[in-house]
């Protein structure tokens, strides 16, 4: 696990669905094969309308056009409260992970794509009290230092507080959660 996150945010508003993560007609790629795995960077977020409710004024594509088609040139998605609702898609936080994000930084999160991002190791799910998507602008530059706890707007200068990983920072440390069960001696391969 990577200790230090820096980037540029993308910012989301509340309830983006697994749906809006990556749509059903995505589904059909396989993960386990690296050009198909591509796919899912290229259509993370593809399902998030233009005009979603919540979503910030100037709202700018997760893709831009001229832009590499597969990784999105955002690293850090700030997103409001019950981040990756609906349906427990499992491909959703890979899609994510495909696209080049290595954290979400929400309000909470709907306990499956949670439990999912944790679990395959895809990417670091970091929860806020503070409602980050009022204060963090698309393009802003951040760095996160899970060890501090603080996520630093390099744009603005401003610094939130995050909530420790608790239990689950062992399994994200580990890189998911079959590798920190061998790790542990709970599972042998």
């Amino acid at each position: 696990m990577q200790h230090q996150i820096n980037g540029r945010a993308y910012v989301l508003g509340d309830n983006v669905d697994t749906d809006q993560i990556i749509p059903a007609q995505y589904l059909t790629y396989n993960p386990a094969i690296p050009d198909e795995y591509k796919m899912f960077g290229k259509y993370a977020l593809s399902g998030v309308p233009d005009d979603a409710a919540g979503l910030p004024k100037g709202h700018v594509p997760f893709h831009p056009p001229g832009g590499d088609e597969f990784v999105s040139p955002y690293t850090i998605i700030i997103a409001g409260k019950n981040f990756g609702c609906g349906s427990s898609r499992e491909h959703a936080p890979i899609a994510l992970a495909a696209a080049g994000i290595q954290a979400v930084v929400a309000e909470f999160y709907a306990r499956i794509f949670y439990r999912n991002a944790v679990n395959g190791g895809y990417l670091i799910p970091v929860e806020t009290s503070a409602r980050l998507v009022d204060q963090v602008c698309t393009g802003d530059e951040l760095a996160i230092d899970l060890t501090a706890g603080k996520l630093t707007n390099k744009t603005t200068g401003d610094a939130f507080d995050l909530l420790p990983l608790g239990e689950v920072a062992p399994i994200i440390e580990a890189g998911g959660i079959f590798t920190y069960a061998e790790k542990v001696g709970m599972l042998k391969r």
